[in-house]
C-alpha cells in the first residue's frame, strides 16, 4: 500500500488520525491488507503518515474497536477475518443464506440420534415429556473454518425421514420441505452470549468458557405447528447477525408523550 502518496489536509475538519484510519481501513476492505496478515508497526506507520505515535495510537485504537484489526502482544496489529452476515428478517437455514453470499459451507455430522425429550423440549415440539425425538449435532463450517455447532431436535416421525439425509451438505429446512413435504411458516428466536462448554468449545476450536453467540429457534409450518427445535452455538469472531426494524409510527389521535 503506497501510503507515501497520501496527501492530508491540515485544514480539514476532520481530524489527522481519523484520515490515517480511513486510509488504512479502506487498505483493509478492498485487500490490499488481507486478513491475518500483520499491519505496519507502529513506527513503520508513523514514517509513512509522518505524524506522531499517539495520533498512529488513535487510529488503530478505532479500526480494533471496528474489529478491523486484532493486537498480538509482542508481536503488533493484525488484520481480522472479515465476519460473515445472516440478515434474520427472513427465515433461512444457515447454508441457504451463506450461499447466496458466496461461501462455502460444508457440515460435520457429530450424531444423530432418537433420545427421550426433556422437559423443555417437550414444551417447545408439544410432545409428551419422555416421547421419542431426534436429536442431531452438528459442527458448520463455513470457508473450512468451524464456525456454528447446531443441536437440532425434531419429532420422531420427521426424524425418521431424515435419517438417510445427506445431511453433510444439506440444510434442514429444505429437507423438511423438500424431503418431507412440510410447509414452513414462521420461527421464534431467543439470542444470548454465554460462555462455550467443553464440547462446543472443542468443535469450534476455541477455549473452553469463551463466550459464544446462542441462539434458540423453534421454526412451525405453516399450521403453525412446532416442527423444529434448535440451540445454534456461533463463534463471535465469524459471524453477525443483522437485522433492520421500523420505527412504529403512533395512531392518528393517540396522544403523544
Amino acid at each position: 500500500m503506497q501510503t507515501s502518496q497520501i496527501t492530508f489536509e491540515p485544514d480539514s475538519p476532520i481530524p489527522l488520525y481519523q484520515q490515517i484510519k480511513d486510509t488504512l481501513r479502506s487498505g483493509i476492505l478492498d485487500g490490499r491488507y488481507p486478513p491475518h496478515s500483520r499491519m505496519p508497526s507502529e513506527s513503520e506507520l508513523q514514517a509513512m503518515f509522518d505524524v506522531s505515535r499517539i495520533t498512529i495510537r488513535q487510529a488503530l485504537g478505532d479500526l480494533q474497536k471496528e474489529g478491523l484489526i486484532f493486537k498480538v502482544h509482542g508481536k503488533g496489529s493484525f488484520v481480522s477475518q472479515p465476519k460473515a452476515v445472516q440478515n434474520i428478517t427472513s427465515l433461512q437455514g444457515f447454508a441457504e443464506a451463506m450461499s447466496s453470499e458466496g461461501h462455502e459451507i460444508v457440515n460435520r455430522v457429530v450424531s444423530f440420534t432418537f433420545v427421550p425429550a426433556s422437559a423443555e423440549v417437550a414444551a417447545r415440539l408439544m410432545v409428551p415429556e419422555g416421547a421419542k425425538v431426534a436429536e442431531i449435532h452438528r459442527v458448520r463450517l463455513l470457508n473450512r473454518e468451524p464456525t456454528s455447532y447446531e443441536i437440532t431436535f425434531l419429532p420422531e416421525s420427521l426424524g425418521k425421514k431424515l435419517m438417510r439425509a445427506d445431511l453433510a451438505t444439506r440444510d434442514i429446512f429444505l429437507m423438511l420441505e423438500n424431503d418431507c413435504g412440510l410447509s414452513l411458516g414462521c420461527a421464534d428466536l431467543s439470542i444470548n452470549a454465554i460462555p462455550a462448554r467443553a464440547p462446543i468449545a472443542r468443535a469450534l476450536e476455541i477455549k473452553r468458557d469463551v463466550p459464544v453467540l446462542r441462539v434458540e429457534r423453534l421454526t412451525y409450518d405453516s399450521n403453525d405447528h412446532p416442527v423444529d427445535f434448535e440451540y445454534l452455538y456461533f463463534k463471535g469472531d465469524t459471524f453477525q447477525f443483522r437485522l433492520r426494524v421500523n420505527r412504529e409510527r403512533p395512531a392518528k389521535g393517540r396522544r403523544k408523550a
